[in-house]
């Protein structure tokens, strides 16, 4: 996995270089409310030039283990776009990775890993099979 050269504070986190075939996670705010967090998550993803398109998002642990899932239910004409969902994350876990995916690639593009404390993310590169994080990408 190659680590992008964004690291932000504020939740942004971009690359001009992105592979827009794939279902890239640019931004992630987040929001603790009753209930969990509310993510308000930006995928950008070439949707009106595929067949495909990218057709959800998730938060999960370091490891892989899912937490949340947003679905997403037709293609996206205005990119990027931002969808939001409410996940619960157990107390005992400080730092997620949300990971977006098409119906064409799968997954792929970029992943933001987001510290729940500090609300700052590190973007990061994936390959075609999802792949844990270490603890020393959190930002």
């Amino acid at each position: 996995m190659e680590t992008a050269d964004t690291t932000t504070e504020d939740g942004g986190a971009s690359d001009e270089s992105l592979d827009l075939r794939e279902a890239n996670v640019v931004d992630a705010t987040i929001e603790r409310v009753d209930g969990g967090y509310r993510f308000d998550v930006a995928l950008h993803h070439d949707d009106a030039g595929e067949d495909g398109y990218a057709n959800w998002w998730q938060v999960e642990r370091l490891d892989g283990t899912r937490l949340g899932r947003r679905e997403l239910l037709h293609a996206h004409d205005r990119q990027p776009f931002t969808r939001s969902a409410t996940v619960e994350i157990p107390d005992s876990v400080s730092c997620v990775v949300v990971r977006g995916h098409d119906q064409t690639h799968g997954y792929g593009g970029q992943v933001l890993v987001v510290n729940l404390e500090t609300r700052a993310t590190r973007a990061i590169r994936q390959g075609s099979e999802p792949q844990s994080v270490d603890e020393a990408d959190c930002p």
